[in-house]
């Protein structure tokens, strides 16, 4: 009997808590969301897993020990030492393969649509201001937090990794479900700061880019943005080589293996890996909450910047831009840009406006990125 109830307090069975069950519900929600709603499953169906497993006891697959041998760490524990808080591996090779699946054409034909990008960005400094005045967080915290307004999970992950660590899973999570939450959160906002009139805006059509200027654009944005912020060319440079690659033409089968082999392979490690950091014991807590709320301001605010700088803009334009656009300069792709052309249908089915907002969309990608290379430099 004595042996029976010393294996059976060996199991995870008799050490569940409520908080395991809990997170045990919201991992087979994410799978849910996943699997059944086909929103962002390549996101949401291995970070569900990872949830789940992060909350079985006694598995210490989120583990690490560097005092011991590599055999006493869990692989999770391993992966996210090496390739996240020590070398910070995967979210440069997320944006690698995002770059050879990225068209730069809509932000060279229209340019101005960069600072529609830019202004979506204001909500990563309100967020980190009031996660800083709030005193629950250290000014490494408050940039981890902050960079979540910009809904680029690549560069929450890497941001978090390299200042605050112990935040990557609940900062991360929250950043992917307000990316798959875009549906829900933008279209009030988008609504409320634009009237109907300037929802049917048409635009008119952007102008062909000549292959010369699709291969110039990644090499010279490169060098010229990492002059300026060193701290953001692990994204950056990875980025950019990711989409000259892709525009060349010359080694289709690396643009393909890119975007397609190393960004999947690259994603389900991040995914488990970030999910396994979600356990109850490390995420329930007051701090959590105020993140969860502060990173839902953040988007918010980042969607009003960019529609009330599109509004601001027509004051001056001659030919004038559909406002709707402006939403899409968080870093959301292609979801922001996506809805900001079923909106404009809405009004107008005649309107199709994808195009134009794929500009403010992967400019806040690249405005994000920039963003979180400010804060690492001036912090470090």
């Amino acid at each position: 009997m004595d042996i029976l109830n010393e294996y059976l307090n060996s199991t995870g069975l008799f050490h569940l808590t409520l908080g395991n069950i809990l997170f045990f519900v919201i991992g087979f929600l994410f799978l849910f969301v996943a699997i059944v709603k086909k929103l962002e499953p390549y996101v949401l169906l291995p970070l569900g897993i990872g949830i789940i497993i992060a909350n079985l006891p006694y598995t210490g697959l989120g583990e690490f020990n560097l005092t011991g041998t590599i055999q006493s760490s869990g692989i999770f524990g391993v992966i996210f030492h090496y390739a996240l808080s020590y070398w910070n591996l995967l979210p440069p090779l997320i944006f690698l393969g995002l770059g050879a699946m990225t068209d730069f054409g809509p932000i060279i034909a229209n340019p101005k649509t960069l600072f529609l990008g830019a202004a979506a960005q204001i909500g990563i400094f309100l967020a980190f201001w009031a996660a800083k005045t709030s005193g629950a967080f250290t000014i490494e915290e408050a940039v981890a937090v902050g960079i979540i307004g910009g809904a680029d999970g690549p560069t929450t992950i890497f941001t978090s990794a390299k200042l605050a660590p112990h935040l990557l899973g609940i900062t991360s999570v929250i950043a992917y479900s307000y990316m798959a939450g875009v549906v829900f959160i933008q279209p009030p906002l988008m609504k409320l700061l634009t009237t109907k009139k300037e929802r049917q805006i048409i635009m008119k059509p952007l102008r062909k880019v000549s292959k010369i200027e699709k291969l110039l654009f990644p090499v010279l944005s490169m060098i010229i943005i990492i002059l300026l912020v060193p701290e953001s060319a692990p994204l950056i440079s990875m980025f950019m080589i990711g989409n000259l690659i892709k525009e060349s033409g010359a080694v289709p089968r690396l643009a393909n293996s890119i975007s397609n082999e190393l960004l999947n392979i690259a994603t389900i490690f991040l995914m488990i890996t970030v999910g396994v950091q979600l356990s109850a014991d490390k995420v329930m807590n007051s701090q959590s909450l105020m993140i969860l709320g502060l990173g839902l301001g953040a988007f918010a605010c980042g969607t009003i910047g960019g529609l009330l700088l599109a509004k601001l803009m027509n004051l001056f334009l001659k030919d004038k831009i559909n406002p709707l656009i402006g939403s899409a300069g968080v870093s959301a792709v292609p979801m922001a840009a996506r809805l900001s052309h079923m909106m404009a249908q809405k009004e107008n089915p005649n309107n199709y406006l994808l195009p134009h907002a794929l500009g403010p969309n992967v400019a806040g990608v690249i405005g994000s990125a920039v963003v979180a290379g400010v804060f690492i430099t001036v912090i470090s």
